[in-house]
C-alpha cells in the first residue's frame, strides 16, 4: 500500500514539475513520427481519390480487364467490320490509357487505336505466335481474344502499360517518401505549436506576477497574487505571498510601535514641561537673592541646562510631529531677507552676549521662496542654535544671502571645530533631523562642508518670480 502512495506522489509531483511537462512533450514528438505514418498512410488509403494519386480503378485488375475483352469478343460474333471499328472507338473512349486494335481472318490489321499504333500491316501465322510468346506476362499488359470465339473470323488486340495498372496500395507505398516527409513535417508544426502554448502560458503567468510585483496596493506594499498551479511559478507565487504576508506583519508591527513612540513621546514631553517650568521659576527666583560668585555661575549653568533640556523637548515633539506628517504646514511667498533679518535680531544679544564676531551680507534686493515661513524661521533657529552651542571656540558667525545661477542661497558659515570635533554639549542630532524634514518638504536642498576649521551650511531654493 506504501509503494502505491509512493508511486501516485511521483506521477503527482512529475505532473506539477514545468521541466517534466515539456519533457513529455518533447517525448510526444518522438513517440509521434513511428505512430503518425502507418496513420497516414492508411488516411491516404482510405480518403484520397484514386486520380490524386496519380492512377485509374479501372486499370488495377488485370484478370478484371481480360474478362472485359474476351466478352466483348464474344459479343461481336458475326459483325460486321464497322460494328467492330464502332465498339472499338466506344472502348478506346473509356479506356483512354490503352492501345486497342483488331486483324481480321486474312491476317490484315484493320483499326488501330491510335492511329500511330506501330503494328503490322499483315500478320503470319509465325509473326502471330512470337507476338503471343513475347507478350505473355510482359509489359505492356496484353490481352488476345478472337472475335465471336472463332479463329477465323480473327482476333482483337487489348494493350495497357503496366505502369497504369499499379494497385492503390502500390502507389501509396511509392509515395512512402513523401508521406513519411509530410507526416514528420506535421508532428514538428505540431510540436512548435504545442511548445508555443506552453510557453505563451508559462509568460503571461511570469507577467502577471511582474504586475503583482511592481504594482503596491495603496498601503505600500504590492498585494498577494493568485496561485493556480502547484508548479515551479506557483511556488515561487506562493514564495511570493509569503514574502508579501511577512511584509505586511512588519509594516503592522512599525505601525505600533511608531504608535507607542510617538505616545511615550508626547507623554514624557508633558510630564517633563512641569517640573521644567517649575526650577526655570526658581531659578528666576534665586538669581533676585544675593548669592557669591560660584553661586551665580552654578544658577547660570543650572539655567542653561534647563533651557536645553526644554528646546530638545520642544524637537522631540516636533520631530514626532513630522514624522507623522501632522505639523502645521501653510506655504506662501515669502522674502527670504527680511526673513534673515528678522531671525538674526532675535538671535544677536544670544550671540554677543557669548562674544562672538557677527557678519551679515544680505543684499539690499532680496528674493523670494514659495515655503512656510514659520518652518523656514525654526530651520534657522535650530542652525544658529548648533552654532552657538558648538562652535564658541570659533566666536564667529557668518550669514549671507546672494543669488546664483538663478536660484537663491542661504549660507552659514562658522569656525567651530566642526561636526566631527569635540564639542561639550553635543546632543543626538535631532535638530538636524528636524531641519532636513523640513527643507526637503519645502523643496530645498542643502549641503554642509565641516572640517576643523569650521563649517559652512548652504541652502538652495528656486527663486519665486
Amino acid at each position: 500500500m506504501s509503494g502505491r502512495l509512493r508511486s501516485l506522489f511521483g506521477r503527482l509531483k512529475l505532473k506539477h514539475s514545468l521541466l517534466n511537462q515539456y519533457l513529455l512533450i518533447i517525448l510526444l514528438a518522438i513517440v509521434l513520427v513511428p505512430v503518425m505514418f502507418p496513420l497516414s498512410i492508411t488516411a491516404v488509403y482510405l480518403f484520397m481519390p484514386p486520380e490524386d494519386l496519380g492512377g485509374e480503378e479501372i486499370y488495377q485488375f488485370g484478370a478484371e480487364m481480360e474478362k472485359m475483352w474476351h466478352n466483348e469478343a464474344r459479343q461481336l460474333d458475326g459483325a460486321s467490320a464497322e460494328e467492330i471499328d464502332a465498339r472499338l472507338i466506344r472502348l478506346k473512349e473509356k479506356y483512354e490509357e490503352a492501345s486497342m486494335y483488331w486483324v481480321d481472318g486474312q491476317g490484315r490489321t484493320r483499326l488501330r487505336l491510335p492511329d500511330t499504333l506501330d503494328v503490322p500491316e499483315r500478320w503470319t501465322p509465325a509473326f502471330t505466335v512470337r507476338f503471343m510468346k513475347e507478350r505473355y506476362d510482359g509489359d505492356p499488359f496484353t490481352v488476345v481474344a478472337f472475335i465471336g470465339g472463332k479463329e477465323e473470323a480473327g482476333f482483337m488486340v487489348f494493350e495497357l502499360p503496366r505502369s497504369e495498372m499499379t494497385t492503390r496500395g502500390q502507389q501509396i507505398w511509392e509515395k512512402r517518401d513523401t508521406v513519411l516527409i509530410m507526416t514528420t513535417l506535421s508532428v514538428i508544426v505540431l510540436f512548435l505549436f504545442v511548445s508555443w502554448i506552453f510557453f505563451y502560458r508559462i509568460r503571461r503567468r511570469l507577467l502577471r506576477l511582474q504586475q503583482a510585483m511592481t504594482q503596491p496596493s495603496p498601503h505600500g506594499i504590492p498585494s498577494p497574487t493568485v496561485v493556480h498551479k502547484p508548479d515551479e511559478i506557483g511556488k515561487l507565487e506562493q514564495a511570493f505571498n509569503t514574502m508579501i504576508g511577512e511584509l505586511e506583519a512588519g509594516r503592522r508591527r512599525e505601525r505600533e510601535e511608531e504608535r507607542l513612540r510617538r505616545s511615550l513621546i508626547a507623554n514624557l514631553s508633558h510630564d517633563l514641561r512641569t517640573p521644567l517650568t517649575a526650577i526655570r521659576g526658581h531659578v528666576y527666583s534665586l538669581q533676585e537673592e544675593p548669592l557669591s560668585e560660584k553661586g551665580r555661575q552654578s544658577l547660570a549653568l543650572i539655567d542653561r541646562k534647563v533651557g536645553y533640556l526644554g528646546q530638545l523637548i520642544d524637537n522631540l515633539m516636533s520631530y514626532t510631529l513630522l514624522a507623522a506628517g501632522k505639523y502645521p504646514y501653510r506655504p506662501e511667498r515669502t522674502d527670504m531677507v527680511r526673513l534673515l533679518r528678522t531671525v538674526c535680531a532675535n538671535w544677536y544679544p544670544a550671540f554677543e552676549n557669548e562674544g562672538f564676531e557677527i557678519e551679515l551680507e544680505l543684499p539690499e534686493r532680496g528674493f523670494a521662496w514659495e515655503v512656510d515661513p514659520a518652518w523656514f524661521e525654526r530651520v534657522m533657529d535650530n542652525l544658529l542654535q548648533n552654532v552657538l552651542r558648538h562652535a564658541k571656540t570659533g566666536n564667529y558667525l557668518a550669514v549671507r544671502a546672494y543669488r546664483q545661477d538663478g536660484a537663491g542661497v542661504i549660507e552659514l558659515e562658522d569656525r567651530g571645530p566642526g561636526m566631527n570635533g569635540v564639542s561639550g554639549d553635543k546632543g543626538a542630532g535631532i535638530g538636524l533631523t528636524i531641519v532636513a524634514l523640513m527643507l526637503k518638504e519645502m523643496k530645498l536642498d542643502w549641503d554642509i562642508i565641516s572640517g576643523s576649521g569650521g563649517t559652512v551650511i548652504r541652502i538652495r531654493g528656486l527663486i519665486q518670480i
